[in-house]
């Protein structure tokens, strides 16, 4: 059976990444009968691993696997040995949560249904491959600050859609700034907090490059909801003032032996630490 319906449902939906080939037959059809429709019938798709059966309606009724098929008797009634479809998936479910079903429950295929429950198609391993590549892209940009830009995009659109980015990187970076210049005249007189300030502020950064990237992880599995928040971030707290213990003692060390002046080894370990 073949169904143009895909693009009838709204992008990046398990209706619009669905297959609309696939094999259904009626409840009351024998194995034989199924077995000799699928070695007559020349538009059947090219692969497929299972059967779906419906009513007259297209309602789905349940599947059954070409493994059982050839299993069975050829007398033996379809709806004897099918089984219900425990994760059909609605056409307007969203793609990546329409991935995560498969992940979840290991599928190698699945039924997609409308909002009356008929069948409209199929999802298959292959199909949501493609969806997880598409995703992970897409987060690996935004972490990024580029959006989905192409590299076909033209020279003023990309630049368009850096600006936002770049500009809030501007203006945490005049607050970072504001912040030292409350301390200059003790840097004009103490020349080493110039050089071992880029430091700590290397060593911030990249702290929270990593929680920004296990967040926008957790984020994209689902892992993080405002029921788990609050013990996330109380984690990622506990994380940072471990490392920052870990690396003030280090750098402390290192900036009191370097200039032979403990009193600054502990400034600079206490800036770590904060």
């Amino acid at each position: 059976i073949r169904l143009r319906r895909s693009l009838d449902y709204p992008e990046e939906t398990a209706g619009r990444r669905m297959q609309t080939e696939f094999v259904a037959v009626p409840p009351f059809w024998t194995i034989g009968q199924t077995i000799d429709y699928m070695r007559e019938d020349k538009n059947l798709p090219e692969r497929f691993s299972q059967i779906f059966v419906i009513d007259p309606t297209f309602k789905l009724l349940g599947a059954i696997d070409l493994d059982q098929i050839l299993r069975t008797r050829r007398a033996v009634k379809v709806e004897e040995v099918m089984h219900e479809t425990r994760h059909a998936i609605p056409a307007t479910m969203d793609q990546e949560e329409a991935a995560r079903e498969f992940e979840q429950y290991d599928l190698l295929s699945a039924a997609v249904v409308d909002e009356n429950e008929r069948l409209v198609g199929v999802l298959t391993i292959d199909d949501v491959v493609d969806v997880i590549q598409q995703e992970a892209e897409e987060d690996l940009m935004r972490m990024g600050g580029v959006g989905d830009e192409e590299l076909s995009d033209s020279v003023l659109s990309t630049s368009r859609s850096r600006v936002p980015w770049l500009l809030i990187n501007l203006l945490t970076a005049f607050l970072a700034a504001s912040v030292i210049s409350l301390f200059d005249r003790t840097i004009e007189h103490i020349v080493a907090l110039a050089v071992l300030m880029p430091i700590v502020a290397g060593m911030g950064g990249n702290a929270g490059s990593q929680t920004m990237t296990v967040t926008v992880r957790a984020l994209a599995t689902k892992d993080l909801d405002i029921y788990n928040a609050g013990r996330i971030i109380r984690r990622e707290m506990g994380v940072g003032f471990i490392n920052g213990i870990v690396f003030a003692i280090l750098i402390g060390i290192v900036a009191a032996a370097w200039f032979r002046d403990p009193n600054l080894g502990g400034i600079i370990a206490a800036a770590m630490i904060i």
